[in-house]
């Protein structure tokens, strides 16, 4: 999953950059206004979310904001203000942002509001792997055209396996993504991915075990 980061403080964009990388996303880092709103004139940018400043350097953060949402209202944006910045946070949010946080932030905030932000994001979504299709506005699974029904728990497992298809993604994440901090040991992970493997057996989708990475769903 790429995450695009808009920050000209180049130590912060740094640490935040590694600290997404251990929360398993891809970052593009770009440092100006100006770059920003040519990148992100492409209306075939493929960033799942975006972390913009808004103090830049030519553009700034809230003409970069504008240029997107004139051809792309649906890619989530998270805007870095001055704890002080007020009306630029007011400003930002009118154009289209989804959400702020001021500096100084905790990196543990930030990796939350990134989590809930993506999650938002795929509620409306459409989600294809092979014959698996994910309703995100019905909230509904299909299988090779026919309703997959499943309980809540596998329902909300094989939404964060199909958004990370074709990828292994360990059981801290799972646990994570899919149950939100619920508690949920190993083993019950496990029971649950069996289930599922029962579901998807004798179709075009498996979900494997990836030795030491974690499991992998994928079109056969």
């Amino acid at each position: 999953m790429n995450l695009l980061l808009v920050e000209d403080d180049h130590l912060l964009a740094e640490t935040l950059q590694d600290a997404l990388a251990l929360e398993g996303y891809a970052v593009t880092h770009l440092a100006g206004g100006d770059a920003a709103r040519r990148h992100l004139e492409n209306p075939q940018h493929d960033h799942a979310l975006i972390l913009l400043d808004l103090n830049l350097p030519g553009a700034s953060g809230l003409e970069v904001l504008e240029t997107l949402r004139r051809h792309d209202r649906d890619t989530p944006v998270l805007i870095l203000t001055a704890r002080g910045a007020v009306e630029d946070r007011v400003r930002g949010l009118d154009l289209g942002a989804d959400d702020y946080l001021a500096k100084p932030f905790s990196l543990e905030e930030l990796e939350a509001r990134v989590r809930a932000l993506l999650r938002r994001r795929v509620r409306g979504q459409e989600l294809r792997v092979g014959t698996l299709h994910f309703d995100g506005l019905a909230q509904r699974f299909t299988l090779a055209g026919e309703t997959l029904a499943l309980p809540p728990r596998e329902q909300r497992l094989l939404g964060c396996l199909m958004r990370h298809a074709g990828e292994p993604v360990d059981k801290a994440r799972l646990a994570d993504e899919a149950f939100q901090g619920e508690a949920m040991g190993d083993n019950a992970i496990e029971v649950y991915v069996h289930r599922l493997r029962k579901r998807l057996d004798g179709s075009d989708v498996a979900l494997r075990t990836v030795r030491g990475l974690g499991y992998l769903l994928e079109a056969t």
